[in-house]
This record gives structure tokens, C-alpha cells and sequence, in this order.
């Protein structure tokens, strides 16, 4: 399979908190847990005890859980991983790194993002260390294959900001099984309003456009691409729309090689999203992984296979690579099942043991 490495970028976005806009958590108020959380179960197969396990308001669990059974398949150290502190809200028990971004503000703000050159160019700078793998000790044996995610509720909304601030085509899938893609379209313009943009006014700009109209995580996830550009780094987007979003802010940004975007068949066939027509907008070699949810009749599967958390944390990225390595979709399927299982039972465990509530906002899906 080769050496390849899951850099996941993570942070948080007061946008996320405007009403019907994401299902990456319960509620508002546990929806700025949920990147932190996420990092968590992708590398240590559970969230801290003080961190609620991710679910959206009907109860389906986080993408992370099919990431880190993709993980436990083909075993951590064939899946090494690398997480980028891009504007957490709370904090993680993960070990990250630090993009000197703190957490977004409302998209509808003038200025949401206002360090946003500064994590451009911290991600850029930090791209070629991310790759280095070593073997036998001290000798180094050249750059990883870097597959790039993101983890950040509310992220389709800030990336159809910036998508609309450079003048690409307008159009995001969602964390919702129907997306309101209008109401996002509302809270974009308001927000190019209160900055005063009008549409393609940021093109060849993408600082401006992710400073104006997107998110921390955008302008992490643009810099990496653009340092693997400068190295010489292989790189996978591995997302949906929110990762097309920053591949056009890498293009703009004068990065012109082809670039592959894999994702899941659930956002690839969305179609108020229309990822393939961006895909060949920006000239991304898109793939789409179909892991057959709906063959399982597991409430967690059940409930992607409807839309709900269509993608996210690697996603699309992990089912690519457990294909890679000739993991069968029955395998994959019955250890997301076992992921999943495993997170809600220990937190019932730890609730009930604490006395308090269930922390995941919802009944189990």
C-alpha cells in the first residue's frame, strides 16, 4: 500500500451554531466538542472521558468511527496519523500540532478569520515535516503519500463562503440528510455583505477569501496543499465539498498539478452538492468510495446510507484505502459496527457510573 499518512486539520466555527445549519453534534453546545472529540476516537479508538462521543441530533455517530475501524483493519502503524490544531473549541486529549489559529467566527462577521495568513503559512511550513517517514533507525526513506481531512461543524457553509468569494461554481453537500443549501446561500451573502465582497471578488486571492468568508481549517488545509506542491509531496484530499473548497484556494493559490479527491459515493451523488462538476471545475482526479451501508442493517449504517454524515475525518479517504488493501466491504461494514457499539457502551458505562446523563445528546442510533 505504500507509506502513507492521515493528517486530519481540526477546529471550530461559530457559523456552526447558526440554526439547521450542521449535524456534526447533538446541539450547539456539544457541536464545539465534536472536532476534538473526533481526533480522539481516530487515534485511540475513544473520546476522553470528559469529551461527549459525537452524534447528530437523530443519534448517528461521527465519521470518525468509520476512519478509525478503517484503522483498526489495517492496523495503526500501516495508518500512521498527524492531527493539526486549526482552531479547536475545546480542548483534546489527542496529540496535535499547532497551527497558531484560534477558533472561527459567525461567516456572517466581516472578518471571521482573521489570522488567516498566518495559519496558511504555518500549515505550508509544516507540510514537508508531516511527510518525512524513517526506517531502521535515523535513515530517512523519503516523504509519505500525506491524505489530508478536516474535522470542523459548520465547514460546508464556510466553504461555500469561500467557494463564492473566488468566483467558483456555489455548491456544498451537507452533514444533513437534506441540505439547506439556500439557507446556506442566505448566510453566505450576508456575510459577503457585512465584508463587503461581491461574488469573484477575492479571486487569485484565496487569504482574502478564507480571511472574509471561510474558516481556520480552510486556510490549514490550503497551506498544506500548497507545501506538498513545494516539496514535492504527494497528497490526497481526503473529504468532500469542504475539501474541494480548499483545493480551489490552493489553485488560486497557483498550485496547478492534478490533485485526487476521494470521497464517499454519498456526497459524490448528492445532487444540490454537483462535487463532480467542481471536481472538473478545479481539475480534481475524484474518486467515490460506496462501502454498501445500506446492505447493513445497523442503525449506524442505516443512517448514512439515508445521508446523514455523508462524510468527514478522512471518510471517503479510509474506504479508499481499506479497498487499497483488499478489505472487504462486509469487513469494513461489521468493524464500523463494532466501532460504534464500543463507543456508546463505554460512555453509557462512564455515564452511569458518574451519575449524570448520557453525554452524546441523543439515544443511541
Amino acid at each position: 500500500m505504500g507509506d502513507v499518512r492521515l493528517v486530519v486539520v481540526a477546529g471550530t466555527t461559530e457559523t456552526a451554531a447558526i440554526e439547521g445549519i450542521s449535524a456534526a453534534g447533538a446541539d450547539p453546545e456539544l457541536r464545539v466538542h465534536t472536532p476534538s472529540a473526533d481526533l480522539e476516537i481516530v487515534e485511540a479508538g475513544c473520546p476522553a472521558p470528559d469529551s461527549p462521543v459525537p452524534v447528530s441530533p437523530s443519534g448517528c455517530p461521527t465519521p470518525a468511527v468509520v476512519t478509525r475501524a478503517v484503522r483498526e483493519l489495517l492496523g495503526p502503524e500501516s495508518l500512521p496519523v498527524e492531527f493539526l490544531d486549526a482552531g479547536l473549541g475545546a480542548p483534546t486529549a489527542a496529540t496535535v500540532r499547532d497551527a497558531g489559529a484560534s477558533p472561527g467566527g459567525d461567516v456572517r462577521a466581516p472578518e471571521p478569520v482573521p489570522e488567516a495568513a498566518t495559519v496558511f503559512e504555518r500549515a505550508r511550513s509544516l507540510a514537508p515535516e508531516l511527510a518525512e517517514t524513517k526506517r531502521g533507525g535515523d535513515t530517512e526513506d523519503g516523504p509519505a503519500e500525506l491524505l489530508v481531512a478536516e474535522t470542523i461543524p459548520g465547514g460546508t457553509t464556510t466553504a461555500l463562503g469561500a467557494l463564492t468569494a473566488l468566483g467558483e461554481r456555489a455548491a456544498v453537500s451537507s452533514s444533513l440528510p437534506a441540505n439547506p443549501v439556500e439557507r446556506k446561500r442566505r448566510v453566505v451573502d450576508e456575510g459577503l455583505d457585512a465584508s463587503g465582497l461581491d461574488p469573484g471578488d477575492a479571486a487569485g486571492d484565496p487569504i482574502e477569501a478564507v480571511r472574509l468568508a471561510g474558516d481556520p481549517v480552510l486556510a490549514a488545509v490550503a497551506g498544506l496543499i500548497v507545501g506538498c506542491a513545494d516539496a514535492g509531496v504527494d497528497v490526497t484530499l481526503a473529504g468532500g465539498t469542504q475539501l474541494a473548497a480548499a483545493a480551489a484556494l490552493a489553485r488560486h493559490a497557483g498550485v496547478d498539478h492534478p490533485l485526487p479527491l476521494a470521497t464517499t459515493s454519498l456526497v459524490a451523488g448528492d445532487p444540490t452538492a454537483d462535487l463532480p462538476a467542481l471536481a472538473d471545475d478545479l481539475d480534481l482526479a475524484l474518486s467515490a468510495a460506496d462501502p454498501g451501508f445500506a446492505e447493513s442493517d445497523h442503525p449506524a449504517m442505516a443512517a448514512y446510507a439515508r445521508g446523514e454524515a455523508k462524510e468527514g475525518v478522512g471518510m471517503g479517504g479510509a474506504l479508499a484505502l481499506a479497498d487499497r488493501a483488499g478489505v472487504g466491504d462486509a469487513a469494513v461494514r461489521n468493524r464500523i459496527a463494532s466501532v460504534t457499539d464500543r463507543l456508546l457502551a463505554e460512555r453509557t458505562a462512564a455515564d452511569g457510573e458518574a451519575g449524570r446523563p448520557a453525554a452524546n445528546g441523543g439515544d443511541p442510533p
